[in-house]
């Protein structure tokens, strides 16, 4: 049992000698054992094509690397290839989803007094499916609405005092302007006292100025009396004695009697100037009680105004004052207006209605249970039209784009054609793919939510050459490629793009429209090796 990891051991230790010490000798034997077994074999044969590849499997790439500078030319075979142009379909493995589905909530609480519908059932957009019971909401709705009318009637009677209100400015106005036209004549009244309190002193001064004089007619005609009386009583007593005549007697007391009348004359004289100073006095004091009325009318007038002025604020704050009244009493019919609003919201919660028609997915909450809000109800789904949800990698989202026609592929064989209705620009964290959402009829609804599927979305068609998968290889970049027969039957690394591989190889892009590609002695060759090249038919 051990004779077999011997003879390996021993095997390996010759293989790893001519590697290491007779490298040449093992070279040049491989070189031209290779060409010699090519030389001879039928061009273009399938078993010699798989035998050479297969030698060439065998054979270590280090040992077969040519040596730099050789001239002697490398057999490969090669295939002859056109470009064709394909359609470059993005290949997608997604699911199917619903396009709609919502868990319909209680928006209220109360019983369910409703019949429930069974799941799988289907339903119309605005189906009735879950009714509470209303309670005393019908009675609320009844008080919001008297209370609304209240609020109503209130409003009238708010304008109407607006009305009375803004109709005692105008009354307000003209009371201020006739208190204002009543100051003139007060301040004219003012000043024709004070110009009779100046007349009044001019009559004074001019009544008291006559005083002197007519005392001093009143001493003068006291002194005639007196002497007027010497003279009657000399007279007399000559007359008694007979020194003097009758006559003289008569003359003296007729000077007598006129010195008398003169006294009470410069008398009456002095009482009536003494009496004009008391009217000059009594004229001055009516003057003076005369500026004191005045400037007592000119502050009535002045205090009319000032009462005008606040009757006229007073309107005015009174027409603000009935204009809040209205604000308010409109206040109260909005606000009135919502409770009823409320209430009829209130009412209309009792009912719960599908959103959108589709497929009941649970039962309807049962009659008699009790919902609160946020309760389930029932939960919909619209399956038709159903999506298609697949994720595209970042280096081919840029190949999809909305209205485009996609297909897709179910399980169980069934063919989906649709378009491409959404396209995600933000990318998964995680995955760094993008969201595509294709929208696919369902009319009978046999298509269900979370079926796997193939999703192929169709894309701009692009010029490309089916190659043999094993025709691919890495320069020493480590960049993706293949080995072309250049001008001269040179060797040359020629990069491609890999778009898709099927089953009869792989599509590549970025090669000319024509070319020789190696499919069998690519790994053995550099740019610039000479080749000595056998083609093979690409159908071959």
């Amino acid at each position: 049992m051990r004779i077999f990891p011997i003879l390996s051991a021993i095997l390996v230790t010759a293989g790893l000698y001519l590697l290491i010490f007779e490298r040449e000798q093992t070279l040049d034997f491989a070189r031209n054992g290779l060409s010699q077994f090519l030389g001879t074999s039928d061009a273009g044969g399938d078993a010699d094509a798989d035998d050479v590849a297969a030698a060439a499997d065998s054979t270590d790439p280090v040992a077969a690397d040519p040596v730099p500078g050789a001239e002697r030319a490398v057999s490969v075979i090669a295939m002859r290839s056109i470009a064709r142009e394909i359609d470059s379909a993005v290949l997608l493995r997604g699911r199917t989803e619903a396009s709609r589905q919502v868990q319909v909530q209680a928006e209220t609480s109360g019983q369910v007094i409703s019949t429930p519908l069974r799941k799988g059932v289907s339903v119309a957009e605005g189906d009735l499916l879950c009714r509470l019971d209303p309670g005393t909401r019908a009675i609320a709705l009844t008080e919001a609405r008297a209370r609304l009318a209240e609020a109503e009637a209130r409003v009238p009677e708010a304008l109407a005092r607006v009305a009375e209100a803004e109709s005692r400015v105008p009354a307000m106005k003209a009371a201020l302007a006739e208190a204002v036209s009543r100051v003139p004549a007060t301040e004219a009244s003012l000043a024709e006292a004070k110009s009779r309190i100046t007349s009044a002193q001019a009559t004074i001064a001019d009544a008291n100025a006559r005083i002197p004089a007519a005392e001093a007619r009143v001493a003068e005609a006291r002194a005639r009396l007196t002497e007027a009386e010497i003279n009657l009583n000399a007279a007399e007593k000559l007359a008694e004695g007979g020194f003097a005549s009758d006559t003289r007697v008569a003359n003296a007391r007729a000077a007598l009697e006129s010195a008398r009348a003169g006294v009470e004359n410069a008398l009456s004289q002095l009482e009536s100037t003494k009496a004009g100073v008391q009217s000059a006095k009594s004229q001055l004091e009516g003057a003076l009680a005369g500026v004191q009325s005045a400037k007592s009318q000119i502050e009535a007038a002045k205090a009319g105004i000032e009462s005008a002025k606040s009757q006229v604020e007073s309107a005015a704050a009174g027409v603000q004052s009935a204009k809040s009244q209205v604000e308010n009493a409109k206040a109260g019919v909005q606000s009135a207006e919502a409770a009823v609003a409320a209430a009829e919201r209130e009412i209309s919660r009792l009912e719960i209605h599908a959103p959108f028609g589709g497929l009941l997915e649970t039962d309807t909450a049962e009659l008699g249970s009790l919902l609160q809000p946020g309760a389930p109800c029932a939960t919909i789904v619209q399956i038709d039209p159903i999506k298609l949800v697949g994720f595209v990698p970042e280096v081919s989202v840029d190949k999809v784009h909305t209205g485009v026609v996609a297909g897709g592929r179910l399980t169980n064989g069934t063919e989906l054609v649709g378009r491409v209705t959404f396209v995600s620009r933000v990318s998964d964290p995680l995955t760094r793919t993008f969201r595509v959402e294709i929208e696919v009829p369902n009319p009978d609804q046999t298509i269900s939510d979370g079926l796997t599927v193939e999703i192929l979305i169709s894309s701009d068609g692009r010029s490309a050459h089916l190659l043999p998968q094993s025709s691919l290889t890495l320069d020493d970049e480590g960049n993706l490629g293949v080995r072309v027969v250049a001008d001269g039957d040179q060797a040359k690394f020629a990069p491609v793009e890999l778009i898709r591989d099927s089953i009869e190889g792989v599509w590549v892009s970025g090669l000319p429209p024509e070319v020789a590609v190696i499919i069998v002695g690519q790994d053995y060759v550099k740019d610039g090796v000479p080749l000595d090249v056998t083609y093979r038919e690409p159908d071959a």
